[in-house]
Formats: structure tokens, sequence, C-alpha cells
């Protein structure tokens, strides 16, 4: 079972990971014209807005199983587990809090009369845009790492309770 729920949630983060890797990738996005720029912004923060949360529910979700199920695999694989768990939910509070503001504020503007400040708020959600997507993408390799650990350990290595990892248990 572990199997499969990991499996669903690194596909999950992946998909979220890469998803706001592509902005940080683009940076041709942020020299647009004001108005193509804002426009963009727009279409994006709706389509993200309404991907974005059903995604992110079910990752977490998935990752709370992950990290029940990996319990007795180790103290790595369960800590890079907890952990995983921990930037995600950072990574959404990073966006509540700070990002959905300023997705709100440019969803109020009309591309063609642009605030004379507005580039202080575009780029103020590059800046933290990028921090969410540094901690996403560590998250993702993160869960790859546990995969990894996970998969190299032969069967009946690590404790039940999560303690002394490379223990065997058993009879």
């Amino acid at each position: 079972m572990l199997g499969i729920v990991r499996v669903a949630s690194t596909l999950l983060l992946g998909l979220y990971a890469g998803g706001v890797f592509f902005a940080v990738i683009a940076p041709s996005l942020g020299r647009l014209p004001g108005p193509a720029y804002v426009r963009y912004w727009q279409a994006l923060s709706t389509d993200y807005g309404r991907a974005m949360p059903p995604l992110l529910l079910a990752c977490v979700v998935l990752l709370l199983a992950t990290g029940v199920l990996s319990f007795g695999r180790g103290r790595l694989v369960f800590g890079l587990t907890v952990g995983v768990l921990l930037l995600v939910v950072a990574t959404i509070v990073l966006t509540v809090t700070q990002l959905e503001p300023l997705n709100r504020l440019a969803d109020a503007w009309d591309a063609d009369r642009l605030p004379a400040d507005w580039t202080a708020a575009r780029d103020r959600w590059l800046t933290l845009h990028a921090v969410r997507t540094a901690v996403a993408v560590v998250a993702f390799v993160a869960l790859l790492a546990a995969q990894a650990v996970d998969a190299g350990r032969p069967a009946g290595i690590g404790a039940s309770n999560g303690a002394g990892a490379g223990r065997t248990v058993g009879p």
C-alpha cells in the first residue's frame, strides 16, 4: 500500500512543482509589456486558482497517508516524508498569505490602465513565487529520495517504531 500511496503523492507533488517551476524557467514572461503581462497573470491566476487547491489538498492527504505508512520504514524515510509534508504545507501558507493577496490585487486591475506601481507588485510576486518554487522542488526531490532510500532497503529492514533504521526486524 505504501508504494501506491507514495507514487500517487509523488505524481501530484511533481505536477505541482513542475507547474510552479515553469514561471521560473520562463524569465521572458517578466519582460512582457505591462498590459500583456497583467493579462497573462490574470489568466494564470484563474487557471491555477481552480486547479491547485484540489491538487494540493489531495497531495497533502496522500503525504499524510505516506507518512503514516512509512512510520516503520526507518528514521530517514519517515523523516524525509514528514519533511516533505511540512514543505508542502509551507508552500500553501506562502501562497495563501502572500501570493494570493497579490493575485487578487492584479485581478482587479484593468490591463489597459495599470496603476503606476504595478511593477512593484509583479516583482514581489515573482520573488515570492521563486521562493515557493524552490521549496516545492526541494520537497519533490526529498520525496524521491525517501522512495530511493526505501526501495534500496532489503525486506525486513527498518524498525516498527521508526527508531533504529538499519536494524533487522523480526524473530
